[in-house]
């Protein structure tokens, strides 16, 4: 019995001497980002199928963009919200603040873009307060990939470009990251890429650059039955994010009739020239 005692004895020390070593060890790790665990993973997909159905689908849309530009960042995105044929609000905001100098983008479900923008925003503000700097934008997208990735394959649906001063990174619902120097997400983005791959170059000013995410949002609207209504437009420098006032656009469409109102002009004058 004395034997058995000591060898327990000596057990329990080498067991409390190896965790003391191995707290000690996961100290000395420095932690570059603290994941939140938001919710448990289901064990099987089974739990998902199991899941209400909808007596019929909805569909969504939307027309989001961004690209960098010698001024900075542009960001432009309409404002409505569709499900199905029915336009559910007129005034959405899908482009959010994070912090002075990264805004994003938001294309998915309204309410999983919600839900992921004010989760976001909590992290970036909890790794200021801990480490007394602001995140990068590359950590950020990492950040928000690392938290994604265990929802692939559900039901979240979410699509975010983020758009800082310098950097353009997009950060989808199973976790990708890609970074660019142009994005345009939703049903609309065809119709905008077409503007902006016509136009877009690295030399423009901050007007024509503005004027450019105007058009690109107003063609996709023009063509793409799901947005439509306003556009919203942030710019964003070393110095911060500026919100540009939200524009109605039928202004834009006004716009582009007189553009097109002039044109015909001209060419008719052209044309009686010839006649003479």
């Amino acid at each position: 019995a004395p034997g058995r005692d000591l060898a327990g004895s000596n057990s329990n020390s080498l067991a409390n001497l190896g965790g003391e070593m191995t707290s000690k060890k996961a100290s000395d790790v420095p932690l570059e980002f603290h994941v939140p665990s938001l919710f448990k993973r289901p064990s099987s997909r089974a739990s998902h199928s199991a899941s209400v159905r909808r007596p019929f689908p909805l569909s969504h849309g939307t027309t989001t963009l961004g690209f960098i530009f010698q001024g900075g960042v542009i960001a432009a995105a309409d404002t409505r919200a569709s499900a199905g044929g029915l336009v559910a609000c007129p005034a959405v905001h899908k482009i959010t603040p994070i912090h002075s100098h990264l805004v994003v983008t938001s294309s998915g479900s309204g309410a999983d873009c919600m839900l992921w923008e004010r989760i976001l925003t909590r992290e970036i503000r909890l790794y200021q307060l801990r480490h007394k700097r602001r995140l990068s934008i590359r950590g950020t997208a990492k950040l928000l990939s690392l938290m994604l990735h265990p929802f692939k394959g559900t039901d979240v649906c979410v699509a975010l470009t983020l758009c800082g001063w310098d950097k353009l990174i997009y950060v989808c619902s199973d976790g990708a990251r890609l970074q660019g120097d142009i994005f345009s997400v939703g049903s609309g983005s065809p119709y905008a890429y077409g503007v902006l791959d016509r136009s877009l170059s690295w030399s423009l000013n901050k007007e024509e650059a503005i004027l450019l995410a105007r058009e690109a949002v107003f063609r996709a609207t023009h063509r793409d039955a799901y947005s439509g209504n306003n556009v919203d437009l942030f710019h964003v420098t070393a110095e911060g994010w500026r919100q540009r006032q939200r524009e109605d656009l039928k202004e834009e469409y006004y716009r582009d009739m007189e553009k097109r109102g002039k044109k015909m002009d001209v060419k008719t004058k052209k044309a009686a020239k010839i006649m003479r």
